[in-house]
């Protein structure tokens, strides 16, 4: 299965979108599964159901953190890579889609702002674009990662 397939399918398992992201790059990173949950399950929603950066998007960046980040020699120059890293991924998604925020993304979906996570039911999955959404992330991702040289 392949990384869009993953994050699709783990959307549909339940996790949310920066999770979906995040696990179908669980191979490349040392962490286990269970700690990748917990730090990107905030994220989803665009940060805690807030509709702002699309949890997908988030995932991206999160795995591009723990992929080229050196928290050992934190400079302004190693800040700096990154932060072009994840502008980079970002543009592409933002090319793709016109946008990264979650709220923009969702409209016309009846999607709300509220704490309160919805069931996933076959009319949420209907009117969803996030499972496409993540899919669509993790390719972009995947590309940009063998374009530095990782088997993704």
């Amino acid at each position: 299965m392949d990384r869009e397939e993953r994050a699709r399918q783990n959307f549909f398992k339940g996790y949310n979108c920066s999770q979906s992201v995040v696990l179908a790059f669980s191979d490349l990173v040392d962490l286990s599964e269970k700690q990748l949950l917990r730090a990107s399950a905030p994220l989803g929603g665009g940060l805690g159901r807030m509709r702002e950066v699309c949890g997908a998007v988030s995932g991206m960046c999160m795995v591009i953190g723990l992929l080229f980040y050196d928290a050992d020699h934190v400079t302004l120059e190693e800040k700096s890579a990154l932060y072009a890293r994840e502008q980079e991924v970002a543009a592409r998604f933002r090319e793709k889609f016109g946008c990264i925020v979650c709220r923009d993304l969702l409209a016309g979906t009846g999607a709300t702002d509220a704490p309160q996570a919805e069931a996933r039911t076959q009319e949420y999955y209907k009117k969803r674009p996030c499972p496409e959404l993540c899919a669509a992330a993790a390719g972009i991702l995947a590309e940009y990662l063998r374009e530095q040289g990782i088997d993704a």
